[in-house]
């Protein structure tokens, strides 16, 4: 398939979910003080989004995720409404919506920007890691050892992306974050394939290599790991045949 400008996307057939769908397990979140309705569904599948449950090529309704969620249509409709704004799904008529289309030009520039914004962030972040921090850094780790041990894919992506979070909001007026979430949100649903795909993917090395940084107060030895590990966990999807057209 070709999008409006001739690129080739990698847009698998839709297979449309209705009540309930069955291909998504949404993360069992809980309401927080004052959230509304509204924010707690946008917020619940903007998770789900960015830790891979939502598989590229399921066109879902409102009506099904509705279902899901146990609410009623109005706020997944505005909660899809705000996703598109954010470039995390296509609205395709007034009740469904999709994971956009991917080129691998789209992709590859996805994942540049992760690293340049990544790496400023764990620059940014390093003097402000204590001992304290460093200890729940490598915690994280290890359950995303274990996690990804047990075939628990959510889990896994999940726990990566809190380990990066903990690391990058520790700097004060933390303006780096909020853009590298935006990015993790539009490569989400490419995540389970990135671990499927990859022979190397969370044998601890690149996360053990940034945390040695991090002890060191070695600011680029840890960019370099952290770029390592961006390109380990995902980077090896570009070109691959899960952003080729199919």
């Amino acid at each position: 398939m070709q999008n409006r400008f001739g690129m080739k996307t990698y847009a698998p057939p839709l297979r449309d979910t209705d009540a309930r769908p069955p291909d998504l397990r949404l993360p069992a979140l809980r309401q927080r003080a004052g959230e509304t309705i509204g924010e707690f569904v946008h917020r619940r599948l903007r998770h789900a989004i960015m830790t891979g449950r939502f598989p590229p090529g399921i066109a879902v309704t409102i009506r099904g995720l509705a279902a899901l969620l146990g609410t009623s249509a109005m706020p997944v409709r505005e909660a899809m409404r705000r996703l598109a704004t954010e470039q995390a799904l296509d609205l395709l008529d007034n009740r469904r919506a999709r994971v956009p289309d991917m080129t691998p030009m789209r992709f590859g520039a996805l994942i540049d920007a992760r690293i340049l914004l990544e790496t400023a962030a764990s620059q940014r972040a390093l003097p402000y890691i204590d001992a304290a921090r460093l200890a729940e850094l490598r915690r994280l780790d290890q359950t995303i050892n274990e996690v990804y041990a047990r075939g628990d894919i959510e889990r896994t992506i999940e726990t990566n992306l809190t380990f990066h979070r903990r690391l990058y909001t520790l700097v004060p007026d933390d303006a780096l974050t909020p853009l590298i979430e935006s990015i993790w949100l539009q490569i989400g649903p490419y995540m389970r394939a990135a671990l499927q795909d990859s022979p190397v993917y969370y044998h601890g090395n690149r996360h053990a290599e940034a945390l040695g940084a991090i002890e060191a107060k070695n600011q680029r030895a840890l960019s370099r790991a952290i770029e390592a590990d961006v390109r380990d966990g995902i980077g090896h999807l570009v070109g691959a045949k899960s952003l080729r057209a199919a």
